[in-house]
């Protein structure tokens, strides 16, 4: 069966959550003056918060924490690390994250253009993110992409993350797709590709760390533009 619905994941697939990420924390930094005030370079600082954040999401992703654990932990143990044991801080850090993240709406670099490629080609475009229902919408207007999908679905609504098949069914229900005539689209290999694949919908793996996987007949691509080669 032809593909007519086009799910893509949302946080460094579309919306450059890394770079947005990056740039909200060295402001904060920069206006607390966390780097006079403890002796912390900024580089070294994020270095140590983007290894606790990406272990603290994999442990949300595979059920073993939930977003208040993480919203708690991630800024107040980086913070520790470097021998700073303040609660107050962190969760300033924390609330202010949430909020000021979204003053940076940087896309992956091809986004719009492949967007507007899937749409003039008349496929079904929707987002099925793991990221919080409160900032994955806010996410999706402030860069201007809601306008392309039909559907914009975030774990919390479901109740469950990918890879739980849970999810998939929702999402599909919702758009009035079916497996056969699906695609996902996404970066992480565990919740995206190894999730769509249980479930039984084709996948493209969005491979922006170099993995490089080796699957027989994975589709696989290293910059959104080579969505053109499959889709």
């Amino acid at each position: 069966m032809k593909i007519q619905h086009i799910f893509f994941d949302l946080d460094n697939t579309l919306w450059d959550h890394r770079r947005n990420a990056y740039l909200t924390i060295k402001d904060l930094f920069e206006k607390e003056e966390i780097g006079l005030k403890y002796s912390i370079g900024f580089d070294d600082f994020h270095a140590v918060y983007h290894e606790i954040n990406e272990k603290l999401w994999e442990d949300i992703r595979d059920g073993l924490i939930d977003k208040e654990y993480l919203r708690q932990h991630r800024f107040y143990d980086t913070f520790k690390h470097f021998g700073v044991d303040d609660e107050e801080l962190s969760m300033y850090f924390e609330e202010h994250f949430l909020d000021k993240i979204l003053n940076h709406n940087e896309l992956v670099e091809g986004a719009q253009y492949i967007l507007d490629y899937l749409k003039a080609k008349k496929y079904s475009l929707h987002i099925i993110s793991n990221g919080f229902k409160e900032v994955t919408e806010r996410k999706c207007i402030l860069s201007k992409i809601d306008t392309y999908f039909q559907t914009i679905i975030s774990a919390d609504t479901v109740g469950v993350r990918k890879p739980r098949p849970e999810i998939f069914e929702y999402s599909l229900n919702l758009a009035g797709a079916e497996k056969e005539n699906s695609i996902l689209i996404g970066d992480d290999w565990i919740a995206d590709v190894t999730g769509a694949q249980r479930f039984g919908m084709d996948v493209i793996f969005f491979d922006v760390l170099n993995e490089n996987r080796e699957e027989e007949e994975l589709k696989m691509i290293k910059h959104l533009l080579q969505i053109k080669e499959y889709l």
